[in-house]
């Protein structure tokens, strides 16, 4: 009996932890995959994740809600929503290379990379890209269309003109994920990771974002091309892919006796590789054969996913070093003993935010095992002695103001209180003199730190008065008669700007150069009307919204913002852009811009240049279009198609600059 009962109470606090552990792996999941913030470490994630699995098979019970049943983010997004026509399911894992050799028996597989992205269906009808759709809970994903026809290398048509379905991953580089945080200010902004990046970017509702973002798309699978011969082998598939335009996923053939060296292969190359990648993918080449075996309700029969091994390493956390930025965020950067990962020495790694260090139970003095994410991004797996969570600084530790512990998102995260907190001048200051803002040569972070210290900068027209303190400049380290005069030429230079670089300079909270340039221009840069500006007005400008406008009416609601802003007007030169007839070109002339470009960004530069010049763009070809620009001017798209049938001139992307040229 008392045996009996023993069971019974094992099993409550079982299905206890199993619920706890769907309760939290739900909430992380939500956090990282629609919020863009971590509240646990990927290594604690999958650790948790194996214990529910193990779990539900001892127990024989599965929750609804639990998250090795349900697959992907749910959809919460304002982007239309669409059923997938077959759903997508995840891929059953393993670390262990024997577990490869069982799934591939006697059978030939393809071995690819599995990219660390958002995954997206494409489809294509008549040689045209005509919808794209996200994963999303791999029943119902997102359209985003408009965003996939500005990633950098997908094919807007192709030779193909059947319908065409096929799975591929949007992923942002290593290069391109640091040159955009970069870019952001505000350290609470800034993406965790590029997978982070690229799902913030690929569904955002303006594509002209997207376009900036340098998302790329490599195919993985084809779902159907109807009355096309594959000869039954999915690397044929990829193969004709190929033939089609699109980039696909790097992939090699294996057998059971070849697949470990592959693997090995792939490893080698990770420290290489610019884009990011967690495992590898083995799937079937026989298509027939892969089909046949059906599906789980997760996974599919015909696929598995290798996960890497990680190298762990133990340690000591010798420190949390806490980091400030312009904005008051202070992040927390945990020192440990140095160790040796994947060939480097590692001794920091960032732990993001206050959840993650409570769900590790940080403490200075624990002794912690660290990993590199993917192999490359360095991390705490697991904090083995968990002596908790002190010492979180009362005070900022640049300016000793006072601090607070606010809840963003789903994280709680560290502040400084202090308006006027060093750090947030530094980087604010920062941020005036970069290139896409005042672009002040000379004047870097290190030197506005140093000049901040001396009291020469309190506010921003104190840049244009530095010859006040010429003598103490020149005697600084690093200075001297000829570097101070560089700095003060680069100062009067930057006097003659534009009033977008002026607005973009202020620090306004996401408010970029381009978002600048379209404020500025729909009040024809009258400065009073900008200022005085309704959130509902600014919402309604093309490329704003209502989070930036809310974000621009807060900035001015503050009367010393506004008086910032017109006495730094008054020390700077803001030619008015003239409007003559001369220089509107293009006025009454309507465009359409469709394909691929080369001599700009992106569509919407060269969009922006017809319109700065008068012109007008336009989605479709109708009898009123005077121009259609398509590099590809022989194609057989629809656009192409209506513009010779309306006898609407079709002009290279090299003919339109010559043409502005010539008439500018």
């Amino acid at each position: 009996m008392e045996q009996e009962k023993n069971k019974m109470e094992q099993g409550k606090s079982k299905q206890q932890r199993m619920r706890e552990l769907v309760e939290l792996l739900n909430r992380a999941r939500k956090a990282y995959e629609q919020d863009n913030t971590e509240i646990m470490s990927n290594y604690e994630y999958d650790r948790l994740y194996d214990e529910l699995e193990e779990l539900e098979k001892e127990l024989g019970t599965k929750m609804a809600n639990s998250p090795t049943v349900n697959v992907g983010y749910e959809v919460v997004s304002g982007l239309p929503k669409e059923r997938h026509e077959r759903p997508m399911l995840s891929l059953d894992k393993t670390k262990e290379v024997e577990r490869l050799k069982e799934f591939l028996g006697t059978k030939k597989a393809m071995i690819s990379w599995k990219l660390d992205g958002l995954t997206i269906v494409l489809t294509y009808q008549g040689g045209e890209l005509v919808k794209a759709v996200t994963r999303g809970n791999g029943i119902e994903g997102e359209v985003i269309t408009n965003n996939a026809k500005v990633f950098k290398n997908v094919p807007l048509q192709i030779s193909y003109q059947g319908e065409l379905i096929l799975r591929g991953e949007a992923v942002i580089g290593y290069k391109d994920f640091e040159k955009i945080n970069e870019q952001i200010q505000e350290a609470e902004a800034k993406y965790k990771n590029p997978r982070n990046l690229c799902s913030g970017s690929v569904r955002q509702l303006n594509s002209e974002i997207t376009a900036k973002r340098n998302v790329k798309f490599y195919a993985f699978t084809l779902v159907s091309a109807k009355d096309v011969d594959f000869h039954n082998s999915r690397a044929c598939q990829m193969e004709w892919l190929k033939e089609q335009g699109f980039e696909v996923v790097e992939y090699h053939e294996v057998i059971r006796d070849t697949v470990e060296a592959e693997v090995i292969k792939f490893s080698e190359k990770i420290a290489e590789n610019d884009f990011p990648s967690d495992g590898l993918v083995l799937v079937y080449d026989d298509i027939a054969y892969g089909r046949s075996l059906g599906r789980t309700s997760k996974f599919p029969r015909d696929s598995f996913a290798f996960k890497w091994a990680d190298e762990i390493r133990q340690t000591k956390l010798l420190e949390i070093e806490w980091s400030p930025s312009r904005t008051g965020l202070i992040n927390p950067v945990a020192i440990f003993e140095p160790v040796e990962l994947e060939g480097t020495t590692v001794s920091r790694a960032s732990v993001h935010n206050i959840s993650i260090m409570e769900e590790l139970e940080l403490g200075v003095g624990d002794e912690i095992e660290v990993y590199k994410a993917n192999m490359i991004i360095p991390q705490i797996a697991q904090n083995l002695t968990r002596s908790g969570v002190k010492d979180i600084p009362k005070v900022c530790p640049v300016c000793s103001g006072k601090t607070e512990i606010r809840q963003v998102s789903n994280a709680k995260a560290l502040y400084c209180t202090n308006p006027d907190c060093q750090a947030k001048h530094v980087k604010a200051f920062a941020l005036f003199a970069s290139r896409d803002a005042l672009n002040i040569e000379g004047l870097s972070e290190a030197t506005l730190e140093k000049f901040i210290d001396r009291g020469f900068i309190k506010e921003f027209t104190d840049i244009f008065h530095l010859d006040k303190w010429q003598e103490e400049i020149q005697t600084m380290e690093g200075f001297g008669e000829k570097s101070y005069k560089n700095l003060i030429a680069n100062v009067e230079k930057a006097k003659v700007t534009t009033l977008p670089k002026v607005i973009y300079a202020l620090g306004i909270p996401g408010i970029g150069l381009a978002n600048a340039k379209v404020i500025c221009r729909e009040f024809s840069g009258d400065v009073d009307r900008m200022i005085h500006a309704t959130a509902e007005e600014l919402a309604e400008i093309q490329g704003v919204g209502e989070v930036l406008a809310g974000a621009f009416v807060t900035y001015f609601q503050d009367e010393k913002h506004v008086e910032s802003l017109k006495r730094l007007i008054a020390e700077l030169e803001i030619p008015k852009e003239e409007e003559s007839e001369s220089q509107q070109i293009f006025a009454g002339v309507n465009f359409v811009i469709t394909g691929s470009v080369e001599h700009f960004a992106n569509r919407g530069e060269v969009k922006e240049l017809i319109e700065s010049l008068g012109g007008k763009v336009t989605g479709s070809v109708t009898s009123k279009t005077n121009y259609l620009i398509n590099n590809d001017v022989t194609s057989t798209s629809s656009k192409n198609k209506k513009a010779n049938e309306l006898g609407v001139p079709i002009i290279s992307e090299e003919q339109f600059i010559k043409m502005v040229e010539e008439q500018k």
